[in-house]
């Protein structure tokens, strides 16, 4: 006798549940929770990251009536509240990427084991951290959604409530930026 099949349940689904048993709102947390601290804890560092996740989502709880129900991931909608959350700390996320300007330590991620791919990594990310520091909010939005968050334009434009054209030109514009700032990475930064 095999197991009963487990029936997978949408985001969206989620969300309409959560109506009427609040509880059900928590599987959209565990599904989601980790993705949005680490694009944040990328952006603004681990603490304050803590803080931004968890009002990220309870703001998302707040507003569930008011989620579209056409999209079954929840992802693009949660990004574009932890993005406008950011906003209000954008003093922290230019901070942050300053001192990995300096240090080239990503206190989010260690990627490399050999010290020599650790050192070659840290200058890199040193000249990209600086750059990022100086972009515009919107590109730099953009640009960390497409890079760090892996969204594809219609999710990008959907989290920040812009046109697909306007991820477009932004992204194109920040990425314009990094290859100028920084051409040793020449080839590595897609158009």
């Amino acid at each position: 006798m095999s197991p009963p099949a487990v029936e997978v349940v949408d985001d969206h689904d989620l969300i309409r549940l959560s109506a009427a048993d609040p509880e059900a709102f928590g599987q959209i947390f565990d599904r989601h929770a980790a993705t949005i601290h680490r694009y944040l804890a990328r952006r603004i560092g681990r603490t304050l990251a803590d803080d931004l996740t968890g009002e990220t989502f309870l703001i998302a709880f707040r507003n569930r009536e008011k989620y579209d129900m056409s999209h079954a991931d929840s992802r693009p909608w949660l990004y574009g509240i932890a993005a406008n959350l950011l906003r209000g700390h954008q003093r922290a996320e230019i901070r942050q990427y300053r001192a990995l300007a300096r240090t080239g330590a990503d206190p989010a991620y260690s990627l490399y084991d050999d010290s020599d791919d650790r050192v070659t990594a840290a200058d890199q990310v040193r000249g990209l951290a600086g750059v990022l520091a100086e972009l515009p909010a919107g590109e730099r939005d953009v640009l960390t959604l497409v890079a760090q968050a892996q969204l594809s334009y219609p999710e990008v434009a959907r989290a920040l409530n812009i046109p697909v054209g306007t991820v477009r030109s932004r992204l194109h514009s920040a990425r314009k930026r990094l290859r100028k700032a920084l051409p040793a990475l020449e080839g590595t930064i897609d158009d």
